[in-house]
């Protein structure tokens, strides 16, 4: 498996949504640590340890599953590429790109901000700056779904910190002024509690972006279809374990403990196997 050689955001869009999750996440897991949990669970107990070992495992797969995302390398290899020899079937599926005028395998298409052909290109990221394709789709499908699981977590707790603990600063219109327009955080008010109000805000825009994605995505991944083939006639839909697998690899069960875990996909990019559906 290739590493990108500049894994960084090449576009300023691309970089303000890095931001958001990439750097701001830290923080965020600093401040809750510190400040909101010992206000929760008293340091020593048992909630209190679990619920910092819970938070550090899902920091942990969402950072490192994200960076996998945009370290690994799933563009076409057009130089060690084999080319069918013309009159064979699979040369068929194979297409010219015009922008790298060269022969581009099946499901891959050409993305203009990355500059290159992707495999089984499924869509460019905003929050990772790359291309999610054949080998990093996995990576992008676990760091959403912790994202999620992480951003709920959070979400219950800073509510109780911010709602019940601390009713008396945060539970009035000034404060419902300031989520709505997040702006008048850094001129009105306080400095402190608008930093919390601030943690609170990207809390909720994560969630909301995770689970937007997963709407979007699982049911892709389910057919076993990318972005472009949604909705279309196609013959990549091999039943649920089989789609599923050629996604996550052969220890799809394993995958979700981490993205260290190793899963070889059954399918390498260039050629795809498929189950022919008879008719009655």
């Amino acid at each position: 498996m290739k590493v990108r050689r500049n894994p960084l955001p090449r576009r300023l869009v691309d970089a303000l949504c890095y931001l958001v999750i990439g750097v701001f996440l830290p923080i965020v897991f600093i401040f809750e640590i510190i400040v909101v949990l010992p206000a929760i669970h008293e340091p020593g107990t048992f909630l209190h340890t679990f619920t910092f070992l819970m938070a550090m495992f899902l920091l942990f797969n969402i950072k490192a599953n994200m960076i996998a995302c945009m370290v690994i390398d799933t563009s076409v290899d057009h130089d060690r590429t084999a080319v069918p020899p013309d009159g064979a079937l699979e040369r068929l599926e194979w297409r010219h790109c015009p922008t790298c005028d060269r022969l581009a395998p099946p499901r891959s298409w050409h993305c203009k901000v990355c500059g290159v052909c992707i495999l089984k290109r499924d869509h460019h990221c905003l929050f990772t700056g790359c291309c999610i394709g054949q080998h990093n789709h996995r990576y992008f499908m676990c760091f959403t779904f912790y994202l999620f699981i992480g951003s709920v977590y959070a979400l219950v707790y800073n509510s109780y910190y911010m709602w019940v603990l601390n009713a008396a600063i945060y539970s009035t219109w000034l404060t419902a002024f300031k989520l709505i327009c997040p702006l008048f955080m850094l001129i009105i008010g306080n400095f402190w509690p608008n930093v919390q109000l601030l943690f609170y805000s990207l809390n909720i825009l994560a969630l909301l972006y995770s689970i937007i994605i997963l709407i979007y995505h699982v049911p892709i991944v389910m057919r076993g279809e990318v972005c472009a083939e949604s909705g279309k006639q196609h013959k990549y839909n091999n039943g649920l374990f089989l789609n599923l697998r050629s996604v996550f690899g052969n220890r799809m069960h394993l995958v979700w403990l981490s993205p260290l875990v190793k899963s070889e996909l059954p399918d390498d990019g260039y050629s795809w196997s498929t189950q022919v559906k008879k008719s009655s």
